[in-house]
């Protein structure tokens, strides 16, 4: 498919309205007219489901309904993406989660879902992956140092948790001519313990060294994101580090493709005022340690699909994802 055909598609199914008539307009311009319900793609407790239960109490209020939150884990992303792909409430269930199982998943492994299979709403944030070590390394906490070390003693263990973390950090170690130990672990409570005890030399963290942001006890060495960190600025990004590589996770909302436009607009247009809501400001900037960050369904659209197709260059070049 074309990237124009792709544009039509997400942008919106425009004859929908001819096929639905006058009534399906009105029904469409009326909504939301019933509760609606915030998919999160992970289990209670994480960062994102402490983001997003804040961000529905402020759509709450914006489009004068319940917005009812249900965890779906499973897949990394993929078992609630698989459910909302065939879903036919016509955007009163979507999605809000990271653009990763987006992006990079349907690259890496089979998914029964692709990514015109949905409509990117907006984006509200911006997630804070990084490369991380702990304290008292004989390399410090410079990424210079770091390599330098590494490739004097062959063997310095790196903590992965995905496959696409390993990715970039294979073709890291190929570009710096690094032999390094992966150690799998899952996710940041697997993580975690190894960087502070210094059984592992460093690892990826999707978001737990924000929790050590002023203790220092994890040191971020480079920024997974577009931009260096909020709470860590002296990391260097990947491109400032000399790899061109941008993977940054983004928190949007998704809604099934066939959602008509007027009720995308209406939930884009709240998710925009959410950005300036004091609530949820506070929780991604001052508790979860995340710029906040909104693109309407244009910009953002765009820009995912030129992460796809980065990381569909980067998984060729490689010679494919490692399980």
């Amino acid at each position: 498919m074309t990237r124009m055909n792709r544009r039509w598609l997400v942008a919106g199914t425009l004859a929908s309205g001819m096929t639905f008539g006058l009534a399906g307009l009105a029904m469409a311009d009326d909504f939301p007219s019933e509760p609606l319900t915030m998919v999160i793609p992970f289990g209670s407790g994480g960062s994102t489901d402490i983001q997003g239960r804040v961000l529905a109490n402020v759509l709450e209020e914006e489009l004068g309904q319940p917005v009812n939150v249900v965890n779906q884990p499973g897949a990394g992303g993929g078992v609630a993406l698989t459910r909302l792909a065939s879903n036919s409430d016509e955007g009163y269930t979507f999605i809000y989660g990271p653009s990763s199982p987006i992006t990079f998943g349907p690259l890496a492994t089979p998914t029964d879902y692709a990514m015109d299979d949905f409509r990117y709403v907006a984006s509200v944030s911006l997630a804070q992956a990084a490369i991380v070590t702990g304290e008292e390394r004989p390399f410090g906490d410079s990424w210079e140092d770091l390599l330098e070390y590494a490739r004097e003693n062959p063997g310095v263990s790196y903590a992965t948790q995905t496959a696409q973390d390993r990715l970039i950090i294979d073709y890291i170690a190929e570009q710096e001519g690094l032999d390094l130990r992966v150690v799998p672990t899952e996710g940041g409570s697997g993580m975690a313990p190894l960087i502070l005890s210094g059984d592992v030399d460093f690892g990826y963290s999707g978001g737990t060294h924000s929790g050590y942001a002023d203790s220092g006890e994890m040191p971020v060495m480079l920024s997974l994101a577009a931009d260096r960190l909020v709470a860590f600025p002296d990391a260097p990004t990947l491109v400032e580090a000399g790899y061109d590589i941008t993977p940054g996770d983004i928190l949007m909302a998704i809604m099934p493709a066939d959602a008509p436009d007027a009720r995308a607009e209406r939930l884009e247009e709240a998710l925009a005022r959410a950005t300036e809501d004091e609530r949820f400001i506070e929780v991604t900037e001052e508790r979860l340690l995340l710029p906040v960050d909104h693109m309407d369904e244009a910009t953002l659209t765009d820009t995912l699909y030129e992460q796809s197709e980065a990381f569909a260059e980067l998984i060729e070049e490689m010679g494919g994802v490692e399980e």
